[in-house]
């Protein structure tokens, strides 16, 4: 099988030279862009994954390695806490109310599967009870940020007729706004109810968690007639797991263990421009403006 290892990373020139004093058959490095480069190999997927992985272990490059053929999606799927922006946006708002502390651990054993998504949604928000409305426009005007490589990533894939999607279990508030800033096609997620200019503590039901987030991409993939090998996903929680699995290519971005363990790639290193790279992008092809 004709397989394609894309290295991204300051240690991609040594991360050839490892795979090949490894007995990885390595062939034809083609440089991608700075510190970006493709290499050809032919075996198993499966086991040049694991023996790639073992090999690069203790150097700074994400990799990726998959089937040459079919590289460039057609639709991408992205979660947005910790993945397209820098922040959890429930625990900023929890730091507006005071909470911060007590609502992030709640958060964190969520995203590292510990905990029940909806569930641990539904008790997090319940501890915003009262907390002004105002406090959504401050919290995104201050503490919401694209990850660095976010917007190119996003803009670069639409400009080249890639559907992409902003898919979040935080809230509306923030996706809408944040999928207009990246250049993301839409965005789901769940709504927090205000009453009186407050929050009531309580969000629209049903919850989007791990499950709407898969039946999102595999929705768009149907509307699209697409074939799943034809997607992308991305996220670094639990509750991104399902379709990171599901997707053509899935990918763990700064990920709980229990999602880089079971993603195609990892990016650990590199900023979100991998994922360009990974398609076989060039760097001259971005769309950086």
């Amino acid at each position: 099988m004709e397989l394609v290892l894309t290295l991204v990373g300051r240690d991609a020139p040594a991360a050839a030279e490892a795979l090949a004093a490894a007995g990885l058959p390595v062939k034809s490095p083609r440089p991608l862009g700075p510190d970006a480069l493709d290499a050809s190999l032919t075996g198993d997927l499966k086991t040049l994954r694991a023996a790639a992985s073992e090999a690069l272990a203790d150097l700074a490059v994400d990799a990726c390695l998959q089937r040459a053929e079919g590289r460039r999606k057609r639709l991408f799927v992205a979660d947005m806490d910790s993945t397209i922006i820098d922040v959890e946006c429930l625990d900023e708002l929890a730091d507006f109310a005071g909470r911060k502390a007590e609502i992030a651990a709640i958060t964190e054993r969520a995203m590292r599967g510990e905990l029940e998504f909806e569930g641990a949604l539904r008790e997090r928000v319940g501890m915003l009870a009262g907390l002004s409305a105002e406090a959504l426009q401050q919290a995104y005007d201050e503490r919401v940020r694209l990850n660095p490589g976010a917007r190119t990533l996003v803009r670069t894939m639409a400009a080249n007729g890639t559907r992409c999607l902003l898919v979040s279990g935080g809230f509306t508030f923030f996706t809408s706004r944040v999928a207009q800033a990246a250049g993301f096609h839409d965005n789901r997620a769940n709504t927090l109810i205000e009453e009186g200019g407050r929050l009531t503590g309580r969000v629209g039901e049903p919850i989007l968690g791990k499950a709407a987030k898969l039946s999102a991409l595999l929705s768009e993939a149907e509307a699209l007639s697409l074939p799943l090998h034809e997607t992308m996903a991305v996220g670094d929680g639990a509750n991104d797991l399902a379709m990171i699995e599901a997707a053509g290519l899935g990918v763990a971005y700064r990920a709980k263990p229990i999602v880089a363990a079971q993603a195609d790639a990892k990016v650990d290193h590199a900023d979100l421009t991998a994922l360009l790279y990974f398609q076989g992008y060039r760097a001259d092809e971005f769309v950086t403006d």
